[in-house]
């Protein structure tokens, strides 16, 4: 087999010719453009990223509420997240009495980033995904009892809908701190994408986070396309995440067909598309 030059797709055929590939990211759309075209490829941007901002302002009371209250449980899913939310405490001057409820809680973490900012406290959670997935990580939290028990979750723009169900259902009260909160993206990018998928005027759609997925399916839902998009999405139109977390936000819409590369980058998932047709 020849080797792959990644950035240029260079000593392949062209795999996506003519093939119409929408990107759904906000960043580097111009390098993943480049490289669907080098491969033969129509690409065309519809970003569903939206943007993240710091809401200091609106996690205060939250983060008071956690302290004046305590927890029973501190489940954290973002690294950066985690610093933040020390960040916004050492500001507010409750710094010393957060990390003192963290750490008569039970913890859990997801993500490697996330288990090292805590590890940097002096904590060592009792639960943990396995592969960086809100699934594995609810996995590890089945065996315990959260019957009454405040559980306090550290979100990252969206707001885990699985991950919070799950909890609900085992009795949990859960006190949700979002240090970043999501603004959508713009309504009219998302009703054209949802538009050329239903009309099915694309081969492939390509996701590169969790929000993306949740912003068209939002839309789906507010507009009663969901079933509509599945099937698409099923017979005519591939789905390609960048990797794990994004392939299980999809999985969790009911999306059961797609792609994802081995190696989690933006331009793996374009050569691995290529591929895809190419030995179609």
């Amino acid at each position: 087999m020849k080797n792959i030059d990644w950035k240029e797709g260079n000593g392949v055929a062209k795999g996506l010719t003519g093939k119409r590939v929408a990107i759904c990211a906000s960043r580097k759309t111009e390098e993943m453009s480049m490289l669907i075209k080098k491969q033969g490829g129509v690409p065309l941007v519809r970003s569903l990223q939206g943007t993240v901002f710091l809401a200091e302002n609106e996690v205060e009371p939250d983060l008071k509420k956690c302290i004046s209250e305590g927890t029973d449980w501190a489940i954290f899913t973002t690294g950066i997240g985690t610093e933040t939310l020390l960040d916004i405490a050492e500001k507010l001057d409750i710094k010393q009495q957060f990390i003192k409820i963290i750490h008569q809680a039970k913890i859990a973490s997801r993500g490697y980033k996330t288990f090292s900012s805590l590890k940097k406290l002096g904590i060592t959670p009792i639960a943990a995904d396995e592969d960086g997935t809100t699934r594995s990580l609810i996995k590890s939290l089945e065996s315990f009892d959260f019957t009454g028990k405040r559980v306090t979750v550290q979100l990252h723009g969206e707001k885990a809908p699985t991950l919070i169900k799950f909890l609900e259902e085992k009795g949990a009260d859960v006190l949700m701190i979002l240090p970043y909160q999501h603004i959508p993206p713009a309504k009219e990018t998302v009703a054209e994408l949802c538009k050329e998928i239903l009309e099915e005027k694309l081969d492939a759609v390509c996701f590169t986070t969790a929000v993306q997925v949740r912003s068209l399916f939002d839309y789906a839902r507010d507009n009663d396309y969901v079933e509509s998009l599945l099937d698409s999405f099923k017979k005519y139109i591939l789905a390609v995440a960048v990797g794990k977390v994004t392939a299980e936000a999809l999985r969790e819409e009911g999306v059961q067909q797609l792609l994802v590369p081995e190696h989690e980058r933006m331009g793996a998932m374009i050569m691995e598309l290529s591929r895809y047709y190419r030995n179609d």
